[in-house]
């Protein structure tokens, strides 16, 4: 055996071949003769080597296998940005093991560089480089000297590769010497890089834990998630609820900035649907209305007024429809009846004046109430009921000035169902501005008792904040000067007559969205009744929100307002009192058994109609 490693010709420079940096200096064994004679003896003259040549040998091998630990060949290994794929590190056998050191170009040409470890890059240009030049780099194991324990191909194919990275990262970082290493210049990877890289292609990071680290990368998954945040930033999310969006987009109104609105508007209206829950369509019904108020279309043909649709025909009789279907409208209007009934108990002939008659089906529950109580006192006097409809030339909701005859089409029916209950029944017809009411032109007659009618009819009359007449005032006055029995009166609840565009948009907001969903607690989703009265519904709230001025009609009060109101105009309270709030809770609970929502309580004299806890109509007496 020439030497210490097999299958190594010393002089051929570990490998290296012709040129190499690590030239093995040629010596001759002592018992050699000078002219190369006694090769007989040649098998036994490294035995008899001297001292100097044994300890030059072995500081060569200690060179050696230092040269081996201090290049620690990884080009092999891909990075993780490397486009090298997976495959490229492997081959069918010991593939993760490094190259036979033959295959590789020193960096240095001279001894001492290469001895004092100032050797082969290992940076990726260079890795790419020799994998151009050797592309299937032969399968080798390390000597003895640098792997002691090396695994043999059969292994090698039965081995993961998490096990074969993780047994390579082992026998790499098991250095010694690793300062040494690192002080002497070379391009070497850190341990804590190195395990990182390891790291990352045994198991690679999570896609949004990739994006987190680096949220400016240009990768698909950042990519799609730069989109979701835009998405979500233009749709209302379920976080950012549709009212507070509204809320919004009137802030931008207030602020002029149309831009912003309709920008706000566009996102809402993809939210909003007439046919979805109570929410979709308050969202849809108010959209709507804010889309009115931007854009104010000019009135052309028939629509001389801006708020034509709230006095056609169409209106009037979805309006009728609302006070029908609506729990809290129905109940308010018979508690009116009640009040009328218990005020004028003592008369034989009562008196009603209406300045809003509509289809007259309030007075159908006020016949059948007469009839009712006469059967009771049989030799009480028959009652007689006169009902005197006002119809004012100067209302754009004067319904007989329509030129239908509404009116007295509904005079006649009611006039049938009178004569069939055994109630007396006339019904008179004044046209006649408020002005020129008096006694004499209402036909009012002594020994009957007058009851005056205001149900939803003063929030649809201007005051004093629209024209200095101040017509709502006027009526009351003219009213009071009649000197009435009762005076009904039947209201919503919502501060939207004097309120500015903001405070008013969120009262019709709460007022309409709870009345929507009182409706659909009561009324089912497909009835065509509903679809027309949310469609008026509608209308009223586009002109409370979108006009302003002498076009904006709708100005429906608080009651708090309501009750200063009429005590200005010299009316005092009549409470209503058990006599009208027990029948009226008793129908109440006995119509909507399992709907829960709906309440009633008596506050200031009055009787509150509510769902949820929010009053929507009010109901009183005055005198």
């Amino acid at each position: 055996m020439a030497s210490g490693f097999q299958g190594r010709d010393l002089r051929g420079g570990f490998g290296f071949g012709a040129g190499s940096a690590i030239q093995m200096p040629p010596f001759t064994n002592r018992s050699e003769p000078a002219g190369g004679e006694g090769g007989a003896a040649a098998a036994g003259g490294v035995l008899k080597r001297s001292l100097n040549e044994m300890e030059w040998q072995q500081r060569l091998q200690y060179q050696h296998a230092l040269f081996l630990r201090s290049v620690r060949q990884r080009t092999h290994l891909a990075s993780p940005i490397s486009p090298l794929s997976m495959v490229d590190l492997s081959s069918s056998s010991a593939s993760f093991f490094p190259p036979d050191l033959s295959t590789l170009t020193p960096s240095s040409s001279s001894s001492s560089s290469a001895l004092s470890g100032s050797c082969i890059s290992s940076g990726l240009g260079g890795h790419v480089r020799r994998q151009q030049q050797n592309p299937n780099p032969p399968d080798f194991s390390f000597s003895a000297a640098a792997a002691p324990s090396c695994v043999t191909e059969s292994e090698n194919k039965s081995t993961t590769m998490r096990n074969r990275l993780l047994e390579l990262e082992r026998r790499l970082l098991d250095d010694e010497d690793e300062d040494e290493v690192s002080a002497s210049g070379c391009s070497a990877v850190t341990t804590s890089e190195w395990s990182q890289t390891m790291q990352q292609l045994i198991s690679p990071p999570p896609p949004a834990a990739s994006a987190a680290q680096n949220p400016l990368s240009p990768s698909p998954t950042t990519s799609s998630s730069s989109t979701a945040s835009s998405s979500a930033s233009c749709s209302p999310p379920l976080a950012t609820p549709s009212r507070q969006m509204l809320s919004d987009t009137v802030a931008a109104i207030v602020d002029r900035n149309l831009e912003a609105a309709a920008a706000n508007l566009s996102v809402l209206k993809r939210a909003a649907n007439p046919h979805g829950d109570p929410e979709q369509r308050l969202t849809a019904m108010m959209v709507a209305a804010l889309y009115s108020r931007i854009e104010q279309p000019p009135s052309s043909g028939a629509l001389r007024h801006p708020f034509a649709e709230l006095c056609s025909a169409k209106h009037l009789a979805a309006t009728q429809m609302l006070y029908d279907l609506s729990p809290c409208f129905k109940h308010a209007l018979f508690a009116a009846n009640l009040a009328i009934l218990e005020a004028t108990r003592d008369y034989s002939r009562i008196h009603i004046l209406d300045f809003d008659l509509g289809q007259g089906r309030q007075y159908v529950s006020l016949i059948h109430a007469l009839a009712e109580r006469h059967r009771h006192h049989p030799s009480a006097r028959p009652p007689f009921i006169k009902i005197t409809a006002v119809a004012d030339p100067a209302s754009p909701f004067n319904f007989f000035n329509n030129g239908s005859g509404g009116l007295r089409m509904v005079g006649d029916l009611l006039a049938k169902l009178a004569q069939r209950s055994g109630v007396g029944l006339r019904f008179n017809i004044v046209c006649r501005r408020v002005a020129e009411l008096n006694e004499a032109a209402l036909g009012c007659e002594p020994g009957e008792a007058l009851a005056v009618n205001l149900a939803f009819v003063l929030s649809r009359v201007a005051d004093e904040s629209v024209t200095p007449a101040n017509p709502r005032d006027e009526l009351l006055r003219r009213v009071k000067s009649l000197g009435p029995r009762v005076v009904v009166l039947v209201e919503q609840d919502m501060n939207g007559n004097t309120a500015p565009f903001a405070a008013r948009f969120a009262e019709a907001c709460g007022h309409y969205g709870a009345l929507l969903e009182s409706l659909e607690a009561s009324v089912g989703r497909e009835s065509g009744e509903r679809a027309l009265v949310e469609a008026c519904l509608a209308r009223k709230a586009a002109n409370s929100v979108a006009r302003e001025g002498a076009d904006r009609v709708e100005r429906c009060e608080v009651s708090g307002k309501w009750r200063a109101r009429m005590g200005m105009a010299g009316f005092r309270s009549v409470p209503l009192g058990p006599s009208v709030a027990e029948p009226v809770k008793a129908r109440l609970a006995a119509s909507l058994r399992s709907k829960p929502g709906f309440t009633v309580k008596e506050e200031a004299g009055g009787l509150c109609f509510c769902w949820s806890g929010r009053v929507l109509t009010v109901a009183s007496a005055w005198r």
